[in-house]
């Protein structure tokens, strides 16, 4: 391997015309290839960002000695399926968020991983912004005291009906795109897995047969006894914020999920004394997302998320969907039996 980590980005959709840049401006990588169902299409791609090399098809760039890890960016049902075959060929691998679709096929991943001695990461990237380490800084220092409640939002207009959110044998609907970021960040923060879930789910007829939920409401209750409440939708007006509640205040934060390469403020408040402004540096999180993978690899230093992390986001998100599309009223309980690790 040389001195710099080489980068095969597998697919075109519409992500990669931030993560591409992102990868290339990483001091520790560089892009090397993409890859489409369309050699058309990857050519384009290729001459648009300056990529050395462009394949019209998956299997051909995985074939190719000239990278040592992919980006996936594929939809969300294809997770699996590609960083399967990548581990297979070798490849290190960053795959978009969520991993896969549900628990079994994080822990099938998993376990290919550790027979391969590869690495996998789930590229949830806002959680490698300047803003969450200050979060998670003053979290520690019991800044709000014993947490309480977790209220996050995050949804968007998804567009046009090609649009592959629009699409259950894709993986589409708002819990898996926008509500994993939600769970997820709430499980960061508390620093604990939610033993009781409730939610509900407005759903509309796929383009390709099925249901699946434009927007999302959850609940999750946590063994501290601290509650997260989310909302998320794929056919809303833009929202994004995450406020954290506790016995002595709380934190705000607008935007938490964006890239804000400017500088941004996480709000202080206490019981209406003058709000405290930590005002953090701007940076973009997938570069430095890229950047700690690459170091990861090069460095052979453990990953600071690993494939656990994922699969238990994963059960959540399935106990969610379930629980949303039963129509229950009540909190359902996970279960006990399914909460093991990888």
């Amino acid at each position: 391997m040389s001195g710099k980590l080489l980068w095969g980005v597998l697919g075109t959709g519409r992500i990669v015309r931030k993560t591409i840049p992102a990868l290339q401006a990483t001091r520790n990588g560089e892009v090397a290839a993409i890859a489409s169902r369309s050699k058309e299409r990857a050519g384009e791609y290729a001459e648009m960002y300056g990529i050395p090399q462009s394949f019209g098809s998956y299997e051909s760039m995985l074939a190719s000695a000239d990278i040592d890890a992919v980006y996936i960016a594929l939809p969300n049902a294809l997770h699996r399926e590609w960083i399967l075959k990548s581990l297979d060929a070798g490849k290190h691998v960053l795959c978009e968020k969520p991993l896969a679709m549900g628990v079994a096929e994080c822990e099938e991943v998993g376990r290919k991983a550790a027979e391969s001695g590869l690495k996998v990461l789930e590229g949830f990237m806002y959680r490698f912004h300047p803003r969450f380490e200050r979060l998670r800084e003053l979290l520690a220092a019991n800044a709000v005291g014993s947490l309480t409640f977790i209220h996050v939002a995050h949804s968007f207009e998804a567009g046009s009906e090609d649009n592959i959110r629009w699409y259950a044998a894709l993986g589409g609907g708002a819990l898996f795109d926008t509500g994993c970021y939600c769970v997820n960040a709430s499980r960061m923060i508390t620093a604990q897995e939610p033993s009781q879930v409730a939610a509900f789910g407005n759903y509309r007829d796929a383009n390709d047969g099925g249901r699946i939920d434009t927007s999302f409401a959850g609940m999750l209750r946590f063994p501290s006894g601290a509650t997260a409440l989310f909302d998320a939708g794929v056919n809303l007006e833009r929202r994004n914020f995450l406020e954290i509640t506790g016995t002595e205040g709380r934190l705000y934060l607008n935007n938490p999920f964006g890239i804000l390469e400017e500088d941004s403020v996480l709000e202080e408040h206490h019981f209406g004394r003058d709000t405290v402004r930590h005002e953090v540096k701007g940076a973009n999180h997938f570069v430095r997302m890229g950047e700690h993978f690459a170091d990861s690899i090069l460095e052979g230093t453990p990953l600071r998320y690993d494939l656990t992390d994922a699969a238990n986001n994963a059960r959540v998100l399935e106990a969610l969907d379930m629980a949303a599309r039963n129509q229950e009223v009540a909190s359902g309980s996970l279960p006990s039996a399914r909460l093991g690790l990888i």
